[in-house]
């Protein structure tokens, strides 16, 4: 990675290319989760239950919620990390500290 501290305007030209790529990792995310979602879920649900869904039982409205945050944060991470390395191969420089 960069020696050295990262600049102003390397974190202000980063900024629009991490946004894209936030909402371009969630969208996938939340693609994933319901693939998994279909294939783990018990019976015949192939919707992942939401928190206001009273035909689920409390349990597996949590286990929806773990499963659904690991997807998301892996997915996040892998996209901001990818994005980050592709604006320093751009620029030369790294947008993050």
């Amino acid at each position: 990675m960069a020696s050295s501290a990262p600049s102003t305007t390397a974190k202000v030209l980063y900024r629009p290319i991490g946004l894209v790529g936030s909402i371009l990792g969630g969208l996938m995310a939340g693609a994933i989760f319901k693939q998994v979602w279909k294939r783990a879920a018990p019976g015949d649900k192939s919707d992942p239950p939401t928190a206001l869904q009273t035909e689920y039982p409390f349990k597996e409205i949590l286990l929806a919620a773990a499963i659904q945050g690991a997807i998301y944060s892996v997915v996040k991470t892998v996209i901001d990390r990818q994005g980050a390395r592709a604006f320093q191969r751009w620029t030369g420089e790294w947008p993050g500290s």
